[in-house]
C-alpha cells in the first residue's frame, strides 16, 4: 500500500517554507566553502531560527529511525514497533510531537522496500513537517556506503564497497560512484549520505570497519574520499566523512565496545587526519563522530562524541571546519559505556556536535536537551548556532525551496542501464589478483567447461541477490561454463567438507569463496582437501583480503572486498578472462605465521 497522501499520480505540489526564505537556493546551492562561512542569506536564517520556539529548536538536532514504509499508514507491525520504541504510531506523528529535524532510514525499520516507496515515504516525511506552524524540510540519511554497508537495494545502482574503490585507484570512478549514487538518492528524497568512510584501516583485525575503508595509505584515502565528497556534492547530496578523528586502528566494535586508539598525536597527524582534512578541504557537508577514546586528543577517558578537545579544539579550531557536526547512533554500546541516555545528548552539545543521531529514547534525549537549555546548562545560543549550520546546509541541498521528488524522477534515475553500466565497469577495475601459480588463471570453458563454486555465504548485503555462491555460479554459467553452486559456509562440518570434495570429483575446477579466515578456521580444512583433489582451485576472498594469509597453498586467489553481486560478476569476469584484473591492494597483507613480516605489500597485484 502507497502513502494516498504523496501525490503518487500527480506531481507533488510546490511548497516554498515561509516568504522569508524565497530565492535563497539559488545562492545557497554553489558549491560549499571548505569552511562553510556565513552566507549573505544567513540574515534570513537567522530570522527564521528567531521565529522557533525552544521546544521546535531542540527538534530540529535530532535525527532519527522510525519504523514502517509511509509516514501516515505503516503496517501494523510497524506501529506497534514505533509505539514501543518511540511513544508514536507514525512518522507524521514522530514529526509533530518532536519536530525532528532529520529521519534516518534502514532497511530493518522497512522504510527502503523498492524506489516509488522511497521517494512516496520521503514526501510523505516532508509534507508532515512542512504542515507544522513554522514548518521546515527534514534532512532524510541512510548510511549508502555501497559494498558491505546499503540501505537501498535493488534495483537501485549498488557499486563496489570503498576498499574495491580503494583497489582501483581511480578519483574518476570515486568522484562517479558520488555523482551516481547521489543522483538515485536525491531522486528518491534521500538527501544527506552517511558515506564515505574517511577511516585509514591499518588493522586487519579491525571488525567494524576493514573493507568499508579505502585503504591503508592515508594519502591514497584522502583522494578518493575527496572525489567521493565532490561527486555526492555534484548531485546535491550531503555527503559524510565518518568517522572522526579516526575509527581505523582498533579491534573493538563501537556498537558492542569502547574502543581505544592508542596512537600519539604525531601519528593521528600523519595518518587518521589526512583525509578528514582532504574532505574538508573539499567541502564536506557534515562530519560524523566515532564513539572512541583516543587518548592522545583527550584524555579524560570520554569518547569523542562527547569530547569538547576533539571536535571543538581539534575538529572545529584546529582544522577549521564549520560544517554540520553529527553523531554516530547514540544507541551504540561505545558512546553508553560511561554516562546514561539522559547526559549524552547534552554532553555531545555542549562538546561540539550538531546533530543528535538515533538516541535510544527519543522522549529522554529530547527533555534531557530541553531541561538542560531550562536550567541552564546549555544555552539557547549554543543550540541557535548548530540550527544555523543545519539551515545552512538544507539551504545548500535546496530544501527550503523545493522539498519534494517525484515518480518520473525516479523512473528516469534509480537504476538506469547507464547506471548499472557504470557500476560494473567500475567493478571490473577493482577486482584483484594476488597470486596466480602455474597460469592457473584465467579458466576456459572449453578446457574446464564444468565448475563448483564452495564457500562461505554470509547474509547478503542490503538489496544485492546473493548468496554468494549461487551469483558467482550464475556468473559463470553465463560465460560458457556449467557451474553449479555448493554452499558450505563460514564453519564447514566434516560432512560438509566430504559432500564438497565428492562433488569436486565431477568436476574441472573448483571456485572457492572464502570469509574472514582465521587460523582455526574450518575454511581452511575445505580448502585443503579440495586441493589434495588435484583440481585446480581457485580461491575468492569475498571480504578482507587478508585472507590469502591464511591459504598459502592455493595457486590461485582473487580479491573481491565484498559479496555483493556487482563485484561478485567481476570477480567472474576476471576468472574467465573476459576481463584482466587491473586492482592492486589498498592493504597490505601479512604473513598469518609472523604478522612482523609482510607478505604482499601495498599495491601488489597481478595481471594475465
Amino acid at each position: 500500500m502507497h502513502d494516498s497522501s504523496t501525490g503518487n499520480t500527480a506531481r507533488p505540489s510546490r511548497r516554498t517554507v515561509l516568504a522569508a526564505t524565497a530565492g535563497l537556493t539559488a545562492a545557497l546551492t554553489a558549491p560549499a566553502t571548505a569552511a562553510h562561512a556565513a552566507t549573505p542569506n544567513d540574515r534570513k536564517l537567522r530570522a527564521l531560527v528567531s521565529r522557533m520556539t525552544l521546544e521546535e529548536k531542540v527538534g530540529q538536532l535530532f535525527v532519527m529511525r522510525v519504523y514502517g514504509h509511509s509516514a501516515t499508514t505503516p503496517d501494523q507491525a510497524d506501529i506497534d514497533a514505533n509505539l514501543k520504541e518511540i511513544g508514536v504510531r507514525t512518522a507524521a506523528e514522530l514529526i509533530e510531537k518532536y519536530r525532528v529535524g532529520g529521519i534516518i532510514y534502514f532497511t530493518w525499520a522497512h522504510n527502503t522496500r523498492d524506489p516509488h516507496q522511497i521517494a512516496d515515504l520521503s514526501n510523505g516525511i516532508q509534507r508532515a513537517s512542512l504542515e507544522q506552524p513554522r514548518g521546515l524540510p527534514l534532512l532524510i540519511a541512510t548510511d549508502q556506503e555501497h559494498g558491505i554497508v546499503c540501505r537501498v537495494g535493488k534495483p537501485a545502482t549498488l557499486f563496489p564497497g570503498a576498499m574495491a574503490i580503494g583497489a582501483g585507484r581511480s578519483r574518476s570512478d570515486a568522484r562517479t560512484l558520488g555523482r551516481v549514487s547521489g543522483a538515485e538518492l536525491r531522486a528518491m528524497g534521500i538527501n544527506q549520505d552517511y558515506s564515505p568512510d574517511a577511516d585509514v584501516n591499518v588493522n586487519p583485525a579491525n571488525p567494524v570497519i576493514g573493507v568499508r575503508s579505502f585503504g591503508a595509505d592515508p594519502d591514497a584515502v584522502a583522494a578518493l574520499v575527496a572525489a567521493e565528497v565532490r561527486g555526492y556534492q555534484a548531485s546535491r547530496v550531503a555527503a559524510t566523512a565518518k568517522h572522526f578523528p579516526g575509527h581505523g586502528d582498533t579491534a573493538v566494535d563501537s556498537h558492542t565496545g569502547f574502543p581505544v586508539i592508542t596512537h600519539s598525536r604525531d601519528l593521528w597527524e600523519k595518518l587518521d587526519a589526512v583525509p578528514f582534512r582532504a574532505a574538508i578541504e573539499a567541502g564536506i557537508d557534515s562530519v560524523m563522530t566515532a564513539h572512541i577514546q583516543f587518548p592522545a586528543l583527550d584524555d579524560s577517558g570520554d569518547p569523542a562524541t562527547l569530547s569538547h578537545p576533539i571536535l571543538t579544539g581539534i575538529l572545529r579550531g584546529e582544522l577549521g571546519y564549520d560544517g554540520v557536526v553529527v553523531t554516530d547512533s547514540l544507541g551504540m554500546e561505545g558512546v553508553r559505556t560511561k554516562y546514561g541516555d539522559d547526559r549524552v545528548p547534552v554532553l555531545a552539545l555542549k562538546a561540539g556536535v550538531d546533530q543528535l543521531l538515533n538516541p535510544p529514547s527519543i522522549d529522554v534525549a529530547w527533555h534531557a536537551v530541553l531541561n538542560a537549555v531550562q536550567n541552564g546548562e546549555l544555552t539557547e545560543a549554543r543550540l541557535d548556532e548548530s540550527i544555523l549550520r543545519i539551515l545552512r546546509l538544507k539551504g545548500r541541498l535546496g530544501l527550503l525551496d523545493q522539498a519534494y521528488v517525484t515518480r518520473a524522477g525516479v523512473d528516469r534515475t534509480v537504476g538506469a542501464e547507464s547506471h548499472l553500466a557504470t557500476a560494473d565497469r567500475i567493478a571490473e577495475r577493482t577486482t584483484t589478483l594476488l597470486v596466480n601459480e602455474d597460469d592457473t588463471l584465467p579458466l576456459d570453458p572449453r578446457t574446464a567447461p564444468r565448475i563448483l563454486v564452495v564457500g562461505a555465504d554470509p547474509a547478503s548485503p542490503s538489496g544485492t541477490t546473493g548468496p554468494p555462491t549461487s551469483v558467482l555460479a550464475g556468473a559463470l554459467t553465463e560465460l560458457g561454463f556449467t557451474a553449479t553452486a555448493l554452499s558450505t559456509g563460514t564453519a564447514p562440518s566434516a560432512t560438509t567438507v566430504a559432500k564438497a570434495v565428492a562433488a569436486a570429483q565431477d568436476a574441472d575446477a573448483v571456485v572457492v569463496g572464502t570469509y574472514n579466515v582465521t587460523a582455526g578456521s574450518a575454511q581452511r580444512t575445505l580448502v585443503e582437501q579440495l586441493l589434495a583433489t588435484g583440481r585446480p582451485v581457485a580461491g575468492v576472498a569475498i571480504r578482507n583480503p587478508y585472507d590469502v594469509a591464511q591459504l598459502p597453498s592455493v595457486k590461485a586467489y582473487l580479491a573481491a572486498y565484498s559479496w555483493t553481486d556487482v563485484e561478485l560478476r567481476a570477480a567472474a569476469r576476471v576468472i574467465a578472462g573476459r576481463v584482466d584484473p587491473r586492482g592492486r591492494l589498498p592493504v597490505p597483507v601479512q604473513r598469518a605465521d609472523d604478522p612482523t613480516q609482510v607478505l604482499y605489500p601495498l599495491g601488489h597485484g597481478l595481471t594475465y
